[in-house]
């Protein structure tokens, strides 16, 4: 995330408990939206990582700086393309869910492609620092099959396009923000797009938390749960 490790710790210090009170009022009223609950708990944990890579980093610990950069490129390059479709799917009627199923099996595919190779090729992660961010880079498997704007444009798709084609309105106005963050990243700082676009999906998250208490606003088919007392 941009600015400082305090930020980063700040914000995962917000986020963290704000996904459980998510979570639990998913858990209360409506399960389907247990998944979607889940990721302000998830932004939190990876904000957290990268407060660990920016003090890694100011005291030159390579093997530290490594291993939380690697758990925050878990959340960039696994858990996004997979989670956010996943949780899509879980709100969708039956006739639909074999369309965001097709999402969750390419996220997939993709972030294992992209991440499983860090730990069979030393080198290919690096993680460079700059003034008030943090920049993750170098080899991509998939760089020797194709240009990495190809790629890119999968890994968007994947991301984005599950929340702005969903059935339920809150869940669009959710993938509103997140491509109004994703215009804004690669417009004005996509030298760390990776850093940078996920500190915007953090900062979205508190419309996630907001939805599970107010209601997502229009639910086309009823749900099979009921709240629990």
């Amino acid at each position: 995330m941009c600015l400082s490790p305090e930020v980063s710790f700040v914000a995962a210090a917000g986020l963290i408990p704000a996904g459980m009170v998510s979570m639990r009022q998913a858990w209360r009223t409506d399960r389907h939206y247990l998944p979607l609950a889940t990721l302000p708990l998830l932004f939190g944990i990876q904000q957290l990582a990268e407060g660990v890579v920016w003090v890694a980093g100011a005291g030159q610990n390579t093997d530290l700086i490594l291993s939380a950069s690697l758990v925050y490129m878990f959340f960039s390059w696994l858990a996004w393309p997979v989670w956010i479709p996943v949780s899509t799917f879980t709100l969708e009627p039956p006739r639909r869910k074999p369309l965001f199923l097709i999402f969750v099996i390419v996220g997939a595919m993709l972030g294992a492609l992209q991440y499983v190779p860090y730990f069979a090729h030393d080198g290919w992660l690096h993680t460079r620092f700059l003034p008030h961010v943090i920049v993750y880079e170098g080899t991509e498997l998939l760089d020797f099959v194709g240009r990495r704007e190809f790629t890119y444009v999968v890994y968007i798709s994947v991301v984005i396009l599950p929340l702005l084609i969903s059935s339920i309105r809150g869940v669009r106005i959710f993938g509103l923000l997140a491509l109004g963050v994703l215009i804004t990243t690669y417009t004005f700082f996509s030298y760390a797009y990776v850093s940078v676009f996920c500190f915007g999906g953090a900062v979205m998250s508190a419309y996630l938390v907001w939805m599970m208490f107010k209601g997502d606003g229009s639910r086309p088919w009823p749900p099979a749960l009921h709240p629990v007392s």
